[in-house]
């Protein structure tokens, strides 16, 4: 299902997607030469924003959930993907040691890690879930959401380490050779998952939050995004949100006030300047980014708000927050808001973008309201573009314009993808470590 977009500046976004569309051999050898260089996290998820005149990633999750809001067509693309990635990293792999979120899962978890025991099962491996929880001490089976059918119950199984001197991670009778992690590390990674000897830990460490820096990334995704649009005579704008790192923040802490003003005004300031440029007349806005604090996902328009917002600004809300998010400082981040154009049943649908290795597999519109109609607060995709090459569009092809809108958020996916490959390399303890002994 393709969102109907209410925008009136449907202009520049056509302009958008057809350079994109006239470009594909281009984009496509890009791609490949960068997949040559860097290597692609095991998976991820990420959040896209369609304004009508921009497309651009919000959000890059490296420990994706929600697998089964995917439509049930693509599973072929999602296996296909998964066995290129398993053959790349371990050929002879025969087992799979799923490691879920801490404490009691809900239907959604159980759904989407059923969905993911379907994928790497089809790609011919042993798949078992091994949990971390210190909380855990025995097995725990949880039946499947009523309707699911994508197999059996789902059995948490206590990890240990296993083998000589205890160096590898597994369960008693269960030697994986790479080890999934489906679990954010909320709190930062365990000693458990730490020096794991000749075993494939995917993602690796460095890939959770306590470790990852919006930041970061964002700055990343700008540099690829630069070179991506000079490849194609495109402004890098129209694909890449602008961003500002206001330091770091922990949880309980109330934010630097002058430098977050200073930050949102001159980032609201460099928006305008490209409103104006594009003839655009929404006013702009700022989302402020700070994981596990209360300033988290605000929204802010002028300098005014903010201080009105700073002044009545509540601490910490408590432990909750904390356990959901870890103790640790993070970033503090003004980025640039992207409003979505798009609705379905009268709510904004926003596009995620599912990836495995460095393929596009689908993804699901995210509706946002709180009655999101008939179809639910997911809507499936089956990106139609990711598999086949986009057609040009003709009058009275509906299919034909949705497979290349989908040809486009999967770009736009892709080089949020890269961004992430070359930020975990950034912060590879390996590759810092040779920095260090080579300085």
């Amino acid at each position: 299902m393709v969102p109907h977009l209410i925008t009136a500046l449907a202009g520049p976004l056509n302009e958008l997607e057809q350079r994109i569309l006239d470009a594909t051999p281009a984009i496509e050898r890009w791609f490949r030469l960068e997949w040559m260089e860097h290597t692609p996290p095991i998976y991820a998820a990420i959040d896209i924003r369609n304004a009508g005149f921009k497309v651009a990633p919000t959000d890059t999750n490296l420990y994706p959930a929600d697998w089964h809001n995917l439509a049930g067509d693509v599973l072929p693309l999602a296996v296909q993907a998964a066995q290129a990635a398993i053959e790349k990293i371990c050929p002879e792999a025969r087992n799979l040691l799923i490691v879920p979120k801490n404490g009691t899962p809900s239907d959604s978890d159980l759904a989407n890690l059923a969905r993911l025991r379907q994928i790497f099962g089809m790609v011919g491996l042993n798949v078992r879930y091994g949990s971390i929880d210190p909380a855990l001490k025995k097995n725990a089976v949880y039946p499947l959401p009523e309707g699911d059918d994508t197999g059996g119950p789902i059995t948490f199984e206590p990890a240990q380490r296993i083998g000589p001197s205890a160096l590898r991670l597994g369960l008693k009778h269960f030697d994986p050779c790479t080890i999934l992690l489906n679990n954010p590390l909320a709190a930062g990674a365990p000693g458990i998952l730490e020096d794991l000897y000749e075993q494939y830990l995917l993602p690796p460490l460095q890939a959770g939050w306590t470790v990852r820096r919006m930041s970061r990334h964002y700055q990343c995704h700008d540099d690829i995004c630069k070179r991506f649009g000079k490849l194609l005579g495109l402004d890098p704008w129209l694909i890449h949100p602008l961003f500002a790192a206001c330091g770091e923040i922990a949880p309980g802490a109330r934010p630097d006030a002058a430098v977050l003003r200073e930050q949102v005004h001159a980032l609201l300031a460099k928006i305008r300047r490209k409103y104006r440029e594009y003839g655009i007349h929404d006013k702009p806005f700022a989302i402020i980014k700070a994981r596990g604090h209360p300033l988290h996902l605000v929204t802010v328009r002028d300098v005014k708000e903010l201080d009105a917002l700073l002044e009545r600004l509540p601490k910490c809300k408590g432990d909750a927050d904390q356990a959901a998010f870890g103790p640790a400082a993070g970033d503090l981040l003004v980025q640039e808001g992207i409003a979505e154009a798009g609705q379905i049943d009268g709510a904004a649908a926003e596009p995620v973008v599912y990836t495995i290795d460095r393929y596009v597999v689908g993804g699901y519109h995210r509706l946002r309201q709180q009655q999101a109609g008939p179809h639910g607060h997911y809507v499936p995709l089956a990106f139609p573009g990711s598999v086949q090459p986009p057609r040009l569009a003709r009058p009275g092809h509906d299919e034909i314009a949705a497979s290349n809108r989908f040809y486009l958020y999967g770009v736009v996916g892709r080089l949020a993808l890269v961004a992430a490959s070359y930020e975990l390399e950034a912060t590879d303890p390996q590759v810092l470590a040779l920095h260090e002994e080579a300085a």
